[in-house]
């Protein structure tokens, strides 16, 4: 069983950048030192009302910070980018992490993005498709020609190639259901949203697994998902500190149509409490527990990644929940299932 922390990489335009950027360095030895297996960031461009910094130069900042901590890309936009250089993009992070990479994808929901990088919305499966497959080839092939509908390379060989072989974990984030279908029937992790209540998570984990039995694909080993939590002494407390942000955060997703790519019974445009109810962790480290245990039994979960603070949360209230989880939350499950 593994445990990660999502470091968030957004802020408020008004901080301080490199204020943040040191926490969040800052925080990744905290999680280290608590007992955490893996640090995670996003990715999105061109994302007011929050400053961004980019994930790949994030992580490998990181690198040197956090042992033998996973470094988990959570998610890269494949579909808004180059093959080509994130082939080499990511297998220099895994050299420099010494092997420790993760690389999770998705075809990302905001149209100024497709539109910031030349694309449209129509394409965004197929050029993912198409960039993971060119990816796979330039990790594993010495000479690599390739004639397809969005790149083109011909006699190309990767510069450099990761630590990880054949290459580093794929996982593929999904929120529609054909998405997650699709996911299945290439025999590789979902990653499971933070996003959507857990009655319609357990209801595609369900459709995810008999898809997998009909492409006759095993079960993958890593069986991932992301969510929010926040802990503190009593559960007042915890949902008191975290609304404002978490509300804040999600009325920005609902601008953004992050609700639209989810399944049609799902909206971000409901009170705090609706919006709470089945889909975050809100209270004492016990009751985190009880949360936690749910999950890996309803949904099969052996690597859960948490979001425990939101744009403009201060470092030190993050450090604190960080810290509680190490003390009383993490113990439980590595003496339970041990770790990795």
């Amino acid at each position: 069983m593994k445990f990660g922390v999502f470091l968030m990489p957004q802020h408020p335009r008004s901080d301080d950048s490199v204020r943040r950027f040191r926490e969040t360095v800052q925080l990744a030895q905290v999680a280290r030192d608590a007992g955490f297996d893996c640090v995670a960031s996003g990715h999105h461009y061109l994302s007011p009302p929050y400053q961004s910094l980019q994930s790949v130069p994030l992580l490998s900042r990181l690198a040197a910070d956090t042992g033998s901590m996973d470094l988990c890309l959570s998610v890269l936009l494949l579909a808004l980018l180059n093959p080509v250089q994130v082939a080499e993009d990511i297998a220099s992070l895994d050299i420099m992490s010494e092997g420790r990479v993760v690389f999770g994808i998705g075809i990302g929901y905001r149209e100024v993005e497709y539109e910031g990088f030349g694309m449209t919305r129509q394409d965004r499966v197929p050029r993912m498709l198409e960039a993971l497959q060119l990816i796979k080839r330039l990790w594993t092939e010495d000479s690599v020609t390739h004639e397809g509908r969005f790149f083109r390379v011909h006699d190309a060989t990767c510069t450099i190639r990761p630590v990880q072989k054949p290459f580093p974990p794929i996982w593929i984030a999904a929120n529609a259901d054909q998405a997650v279908v699709r996911t299945a029937r290439m025999g590789l992790p979902w990653f499971i949203n933070p996003h959507a209540a857990l009655p319609t998570i357990e209801r595609q984990w369900q459709r995810y697994k008999q898809t997998l039995a009909e492409a006759n694909q095993p079960m993958p080993s890593q069986r991932p998902i992301a969510l929010e939590l926040h802990i503190a002494d009593s559960r007042e407390q915890a949902v008191e500190t975290a609304r404002p942000f978490l509300m804040e955060k999600y009325n920005a997703y609902a601008e953004w149509g992050q609700d639209k790519a989810l399944p049609g019974e799902e909206s971000f445009r409901v009170s705090f409490d609706e919006l709470a109810r089945d889909r975050f962790v809100l209270g004492t480290p016990e009751e985190a527990i009880e949360a936690i245990e749910e999950r890996i039994t309803r949904l099969e979960s052996n690597y859960m990644i948490f979001r425990l603070g939101w744009p403009g949360m201060e470092a030190a209230r993050v450090r604190r929940v960080i810290e509680l989880m190490g003390e009383r939350v993490l113990p439980h499950f590595h003496g339970k299932y041990g770790r990795g």
